[in-house]
């Protein structure tokens, strides 16, 4: 029997899970960590941390799951973007990761902004603006800010890169995730020269370029003693976790959408060729699947209803904690009670600004149309209604561009409740499907792990023995006439509360 172990390497947490070669989970394993903060715009982690975490849950699954070491065939990776590692020569980090989610190079990604044409850059890579996110920008920073650490760089590492140099003693990427590095041309599949030259970096100090689903070598014996695996164990290159989370759902062909309702709502749309957005709403990234593109957004998701319920609903998590039942399965039952359009009542979700396709980082949140008989069951099917809205806002997009939606592969936590599945076909006129496998991402890199050992010619056939669907929710025709009334209500909001925004 052949196994693939699969690695998630979250923002919070790694999740480490052993697959069967049918999808199957045998065991997994999430281990936490908590982000450093040592400035009000600096985000990092102890890059050991991540090793450490994961080292953890590898032994978690050894010994839940009594398999035979020689039997784990290869390990596929699903990894966080934009999460900087500097390393020395001998490939130790110089300083903690620089996580995604860090803030400290606005003035540099200004710089960057103004330095090269926005639209040039944008259709060399797929970024449609130059942003603090980007490496690039943070790369300028530590040359500016710490020109000490800089000049002792030999390699500038995403995550997944690391683990695969840690793994296999091989510096390698691929192109789902050094896409919005902004220094990688999507189209040559080559490093950006102008913005290598900008930033004083040199083509050597970046990994070797290959696909997505590429076998990066075996593990090295030392670290294969040290995780208590084989060293016949195959590593395979993996994939940016949104792109790997579409391929777990089967999103792997045009059509076909993937929605991520986690903390954010993530859009993933399989495109065979590359597409630009003339009005810059639609950012188009490599695909895990070679010679494929991604049109790709997000924006705030989850996040919202988790705020809603930590700040109003305190006896609803009482009560769930006393029944031992998800407290979201409550608000679920609040917001059963309220009729579709939630009489009027209209939300904005926009408490970390508008991302795509608005891209407003001074867009707030909103609720209106408020009125004595609105309660607190309304708020909670608003707030759903609103992420099903910004789920529509993107397919209009899409759809103006060329890409057709056919029906909507859902994942994340907000795939477990029915109800939000079913206002998200209603609001949108579409087919959602919900997965048996809600850890998507560990799934499409087991997924890429066993195509590029053989155990699989292709993600298709891949796709067809690995992905199984749990739920086809069918939207209901008798929802569609209020929705498109307050869908456009929606929509009406935000264009009239541009002018205040921009105040702020």
């Amino acid at each position: 029997m052949k196994y693939i172990l699969a690695v998630d390497l979250g923002t919070t947490a790694i999740k480490v899970i052993l697959f069967q070669v049918d999808g199957l989970v045998l065991a997994s394993s999430t281990q936490e960590y908590q982000l450093l903060t040592p400035t009000e715009l600096a985000v990092e982690l102890e890059v050991e941390t991540y090793w450490q975490a994961f080292k953890k849950g590898v032994a978690e699954i050894l010994t839940k799951s009594k398999v035979n070491p020689d039997q784990i065939h290869s390990l596929g990776i699903s990894a966080q973007g934009e999460t900087l590692i500097l390393v020395d020569k001998e490939g130790n980090p110089l300083t903690n990761a620089v996580v995604w989610l860090d803030n400290r190079a606005q003035q540099e990604a200004e710089e960057l902004a103004k330095e090269f044409d926005n639209e040039n850059a944008y259709h060399i890579t797929g970024q449609v603006e130059i942003v603090p996110t980007w490496p690039a920008a943070k790369i300028l920073w530590f040359k500016k800010h710490q020109p000490e650490i800089f000049r002792k760089v030999s390699k500038f590492l995403l995550i997944e890169d690391y683990f695969i140099f840690r793994l296999t003693g091989r510096y390698l990427c691929e192109g789902s995730l050094i896409c919005s590095t902004v220094y990688w041309d999507i189209i040559k599949k080559v490093w950006w020269k102008e913005m290598l030259d900008y930033l004083g970096i040199k083509g050597d100090q970046l990994p070797e370029i290959c696909e997505s689903g590429e076998i990066a070598g075996p593990l090295l014996p030392s670290i294969a003693r040290e995780l208590g695996l084989s060293a016949e164990t195959i590593i395979a290159t993996g994939a940016l976790d949104q792109a790997c989370g579409a391929i777990g759902v089967g999103n792997i062909s045009p059509g076909v959408i993937s929605e991520n309702t986690g903390a954010a709502l993530a859009i993933c749309a399989t495109v065979e060729s590359p597409i630009f957005d003339k009005k810059g709403r639609m950012p188009c990234h490599y695909h895990a699947i070679p010679n494929t593109y991604m049109a790709h957004t997000f924006t705030t998701g989850g996040m919202v209803l988790r705020w809603f319920r930590d700040k109003f609903c305190s006896s609803e998590m009482d009560l769930a904690s006393l029944l031992q039942v998800d407290s979201y399965n409550l608000l679920d039952q609040e917001a059963e009670k309220v009729p579709p359009g939630c009489n009027g009542l209209v939300m904005l979700p926009h408490l970390q600004g508008a991302m795509a396709p608005e891209s407003n980082p001074k867009a707030k949140g909103v609720f209106y149309g408020f009125t004595l008989h609105h309660g607190k069951p309304h708020f909670i099917r608003s707030i759903m209604e609103a992420i099903a809205f910004a789920v529509k806002r993107n397919i209009d997009v899409l759809e103006d561009l060329g890409i057709k939606v056919v029906e909507i592969r859902s994942l994340g936590g907000g795939s477990r409740s029915s109800l939000w599945s079913q206002i998200k076909a209603d609001v949108t006129q579409r087919s959602v499907y919900t997965m048996q496998n809600e850890e998507a991402a560990c799934l499409g890199a087991a997924m890429l792990a066993g195509v590029a050992t053989g155990i699989y010619p292709n993600l298709k056939e891949a796709a067809e023995k690995m992905v199984r669907v749990k739920n086809r929710i069918e939207p209901q025709k008798g929802n569609a006439v209020v929705y498109k009334k307050a869908y456009q209500h929606y929509l009406d909001l935000y264009n009239s509360l541009l002018g205040i925004f921009k105040k702020d």
